[in-house]
């Protein structure tokens, strides 16, 4: 079954960029322009797979429509946002938001972040023509009985703590991790370690990762103001669309 998604944004001509690169990616989408639109969408019988949800919306703002729509769906919902304080991110994940998208956004990272949040949902994935693919090895393997990393087949030697840090991360591809968290991930009951830390670990993951896939792809990603996540999906060209300019 193809996956719906509703797209929930004022601005119209970004809303109609999105649609195009979902349907391009094999998504059925629909488009709703203000809150109340929304959040009757969210709340009706059949709500959609995945709701792309702007925080800046007419007749109710988008941080409300999230908090009255997850009192009837558990549907992923990824909002849409340009303001950048750390408050409203926070508040928004706390009220059941599955992932931010900060505006200026490329359309490419819309579809491949939908990708991520849907498959870390047990959702089933658009339909493609031809026939089925082969299935490969895993983009990443990680061997916890030696320690040892490969990304795309090709080993990648990491320190223990680097390793625990991946291991957080990549075991739930999509999902924010804050630095406190991948703090404790790391350090465990060590005291006295800065939370800055974590960006010097992470800092050195991004730079083996990048050299072992070869590619200049950065598999994990700075969520300003909550912090980091690793995207599956990072290398994954096959959502391009004629354009990647940034909405």
């Amino acid at each position: 079954m193809t996956a719906r998604i509703l797209v929930v944004e004022d601005e119209t001509d970004i809303a109609h960029i999105v649609l195009d690169y979902l349907r391009h990616a094999g998504y059925e989408a629909e488009h709703v322009a203000d809150g109340p639109g929304a959040l009757a969408r969210l709340t009706s019988p059949t709500p959609p797979d995945l709701t792309l949800l702007d925080v800046m919306l007419p007749g109710l703002d988008g941080l409300s429509v999230l908090r009255q729509a997850r009192r009837h769906t558990d549907k992923p919902i990824i909002m849409l946002t340009a303001r950048v304080e750390e408050v409203d991110r926070l508040i928004g994940l706390e009220l059941g938001a599955d992932d931010y998208i900060c505006k200026p956004f490329s359309p490419r990272e819309v579809v491949a972040r939908v990708k991520t949040v849907l498959r870390r949902g047990m959702a089933q994935p658009p339909a493609t023509a031809g026939p089925p693919a082969t299935a490969g090895p895993p983009v990443l393997a990680l061997d916890e009985a030696h320690w040892q990393v490969t990304l795309r087949g090709a080993h990648v030697a990491l320190t223990p703590r680097e390793f625990r840090l991946l291991q957080a991360l990549a075991r739930q591809s999509g999902r924010i991790f804050s630095r406190a968290q991948l703090l404790d991930l790391a350090y465990g009951d060590t005291l006295d370690v800065n939370e800055r830390a974590i960006d010097s670990h992470i800092k050195n993951l991004r730079k083996k990762l990048k050299a072992a896939s070869g590619d200049g792809v950065e598999w994990i990603r700075s969520v300003y103001g909550v912090g980091f996540a690793f995207d599956e999906d990072a290398g994954d060209t096959s959502a391009a669309a004629p354009s990647s300019a940034a909405y």
